[in-house]
């Protein structure tokens, strides 16, 4: 047998043998059993669509899906029943999980007072393009409550009740048209205050003119001003020199003049003498 053959039977068989063993382990994979992991699984009820603030959840408006056991949504329900029939108090978006932090009680309804936090209330301020601060005072905003007030040659401006959070404006109480700071055009904002509020509120505006300025919403200092007056509004203001504080001043009544001194009596008479070179006066009583 020459080199040439003995080299092409030595390639035939080892083909064959691969080809043997590679059909073998096909043929012992195929017949191995098929093993199933158990994954742990829940369910959870998220949102079918969109919801604004102060709708009735229907039963189209949520729906039921798988859920990781190990991570439950805080505060989730996994039934659509605890949910169904329940006003919302914070908007939800579409396949967000419904929690208990965004539904309002059962049996309180929907719309506004669902909205409005425990222990406070909600009061309507008149409103135009000057006072809504040109119609950028909008739902979620907190605003700081001005008043104007005349008293007879005197006026006062002062701020009465601050950080404030309005609920509505106008008839909408959600921020749909909100979005990328679009201004909405009202003529009513209505605002979350507690009663003690609510009377400063009702008085202030039945006695003057109400403004409203807007506030920074990580500005939660308290207001720590003495008001305006116009006797003081156009007064020269003192130079306070630069990282000192200035110092509130407060007008002191000048003391009255001392009286004049009583008038010198007069003398009875003048006698004047002259000696040589020298004269003089002197003064008999």
């Amino acid at each position: 047998m020459n080199r040439n053959l003995r080299t092409a039977l030595v390639l035939v068989i080892a083909v064959t043998m691969a080809g043997i063993a590679a059909w073998g382990v096909y043929r012992a994979i195929q017949n191995m059993p098929v093993r199933e992991v158990e994954i742990a699984r829940a369910s959870a009820v998220v949102a079918a669509r969109s919801l604004p603030v102060g709708s009735m959840i229907a039963k189209r408006d949520v729906k039921t899906v798988p859920w990781p056991a190990d991570n439950p949504p805080a505060g989730g329900f996994t039934s659509e029943d605890g949910v169904v029939g329940r006003g919302l108090v914070g908007a939800i978006v579409e396949n967000e999980p419904v929690t208990e932090s965004k539904l309002a009680p059962r049996e309180s309804g929907a719309g506004l007072p669902p909205t409005i936090p425990s222990g406070m209330r909600a009061i309507s301020v008149k409103v135009d393009e000057v006072i809504g601060v040109a119609g950028f005072v909008v739902p979620g905003t907190r605003v700081d409550v001005l008043v104007s007030i005349s008293e007879g040659q005197n006026s006062v401006a002062r701020a009465i009740v601050g950080n404030v959070q309005v609920l509505t404006a106008g008839t909408r109480y959600d921020q749909d048209q909100a979005k990328d700071g679009k201004p909405i055009p009202s003529t009513v904002v209505t605002l979350a205050v507690t009663p003690e509020d609510a009377e400063r509120v009702a008085l202030a505006a039945s006695m003057g003119r109400i403004m409203l300025t807007l506030r920074n919403p990580l500005d939660t200092q308290p207001i720590e001003t003495a008001g305006a007056q116009m006797n003081n509004l156009l007064r020269s203001p003192v130079a306070t020199p630069a990282g000192e504080k200035p110092v509130k001043t407060r007008a002191v009544k000048a003391a009255p003049p001392p009286p004049p001194p009583p008038p010198a009596a007069s003398p009875l008479f003048t006698v004047e003498t002259i000696k040589a070179a020298k004269r003089a006066e002197e003064i008999i009583k």
